[in-house]
Parts: C-alpha cells; structure tokens; sequence
C-alpha cells in the first residue's frame, strides 16, 4: 500500500468515528446542529485526529481510548475556521471548497455553531474517562484545554486580530504562529503520546516537535496564499495581501520562508529519529505537511 492509499484508508477511519460523535439533528436546536455539522463533515486533511492517532499508536497504544479525543480535536479546529471565516475576521466567502458556515447559514449561527462546536469538543472528550485511566485522561485534557485556550490557540488568534494592518515584528509573528496554528498541532502529538502511557520525556519531545511541524505548516500555508490558486487549495489566494496581513512571505521574501519551512523540517525529523520507537507513516505524514500544495 503506498502512502496515498495509507491516507486516505485513515481518512476513512476517522470520518467514521467524527459521525459518531456529532450531535443529532433533531429537536428545538437542530438548526444549530446542522450548521455545526455542515462545517464539521466540509472534508479537509483531518490532519490533527491522524496525528492524534499515529502518535497513539507510535507509544504502543490500542484501542478506542484515543477516538473521544481525535473527534474533540478536529471540533476545536474546526470551530477556529468557523470563526475564522466570519465578516468581522477574515470575511471569506469559501472554505474547503464551498460556502463557509456563516455564508450558508448567516452571521448568527456562523458565531453561534463555532461557540456550541468548541463546547461540544469538550463534551466528547470527557466521553474518553468511561474508556480508559482517569488520571491518564485527565492529563490529556489538560493538555487539550491548555493549548486551545488564552495560552495556546486562541491567545494567538487575539494577537493576530488585534495587530491585523499593522507593521508586526518578527517575535511578534513568531508568538502569533506557535499559538494561532502550532499549539493546536502541538496538542495531538502530545495526547497521543499521554493516552498510549508514553513518558513525560516522549510527550515533551513530541510536544517540540509539533512546535517546529506548527511553525513550518503556517509558514508553508503563507506561500500557498501566493503561489498556489483557488482551485487547488479550495479557499480563496491572496487572502492575506486583500486583509493586509503581515505573514512571513511578506516579512523574509519567499525564497527565506521555503529556506527555513526546510529547516524547521529537518529539525522536527531529527527529534522523531531519536525516539526509541518509530512509526514510518507518522513520519511520513509529517513530511508530506511541508511540501504540501493545499
């Protein structure tokens, strides 16, 4: 099997256990429920469950311990891109292809189906305590809160918004990347690792490496905003030159961001080669991450 049948065969898997979770479209709020899985089922890498689970299986986990928390993820970041899109950020008309939540269901239930996905998230991970180690999931639901929260995700997405126009220096930019985008690639490495029982000296070093795969990836989405094209990437081109964004493109020129999306890379490999276990599709998700055209 080659590494795009590996994929899309975890792709599968994951789709399954994300419409497992979901909530039920009935009843007074199923209107709610529906704009929150229209959103949800939009399709898109479902990157962060796989890594959830590759780093789950890396440390010899088994089991459907991991699946509450590799659908809470991809609630969480979902609930980011809902947001994201909505008139009083980014104001984008398409993602992933079609309509963003708030143009197919309006502004009210664009902000209101993100709020109820980023709840429900927590919701479905408290599921994983009926499968496995209390003090194991408690663990990595502190590692899931904390990155997604005022330190992680969302702090970064605030300096982001608020700095939005302005001149940003690069410490700046760098805060704004390892939160906005690397904690959230941070965090399923990390819980992976917690769930399967691995040491705190692995959940650190998978906790470094999502940090340096986080900086490369939203660096690497900057130069797909200027080389890539709608089609392709299935959300508009030239999204942050129409806001007036700062990226790393704009700040270090083009040839400098692919120099150091190289180095970052390489730094990341490193540190998964020196783990006393290995898992060959992980790292090679991993590399694919880089090099990626959408």
């Amino acid at each position: 099997m080659n590494f795009e049948q590996e994929i899309n065969e975890r792709k599968n898997h994951i789709e399954k256990i994300l419409r497992s979770y979901l909530p039920a479209e009935s009843g007074f709020a199923k209107g709610l429920a529906e704009a929150m899985n229209y959103s949800m089922l939009a399709g898109g890498k479902r990157l962060r469950p796989m890594l959830l689970l590759e780093a789950f299986r890396l440390f010899g986990g088994s089991g459907e311990l991991a699946e509450p928390f590799m659908a809470a993820i991809e609630m969480i970041h979902t609930h980011s891109l809902v947001h994201d899109d909505l008139p009083a950020l980014d104001n984008d008309e398409f993602r992933r292809g079609r309509k963003t939540t708030h143009v197919a269901y309006g502004e009210a239930l664009g902000i209101l189906s993100g709020d109820a996905l980023l709840n429900y998230a927590y919701e479905t991970a408290f599921r994983a305590f009926a499968l496995g180690d209390p003090v194991i999931v408690s663990r990595a639901l502190t590692v899931l809160a904390d990155k997604s929260g005022i330190h992680g995700m969302l702090g970064g997405q605030s300096v982001d918004v608020m700095n939005d126009g302005k001149p940003l220096s690069g410490e700046l930019l760098r805060y704004i990347y390892e939160n906005k985008t690397g904690r959230l690639l941070e965090a399923p490495l990390m819980i992976g690792a917690i769930l399967a029982g691995a040491l705190e000296e692995h959940v650190t070093a998978m906790e470094q490496a999502g940090a340096l795969v986080g900086m490369a990836f939203q660096i690497q989405d900057d130069i797909l905003d200027v080389t890539g094209d709608m089609e392709e990437l299935g959300k508009p081109v030239f999204s942050d030159e129409k806001n007036h964004k700062v990226t790393y493109v704009t700040l270090k020129g083009l040839g400098e961001a692919r120099a150091e999306v190289g180095r970052l890379s390489e730094r990341a490999m490193a540190i998964l080669d020196g783990l006393p276990r290995q898992n060959p599709f992980l790292r090679e998700l991993i590399a694919s991450l880089v090099i990626r055209r959408k």
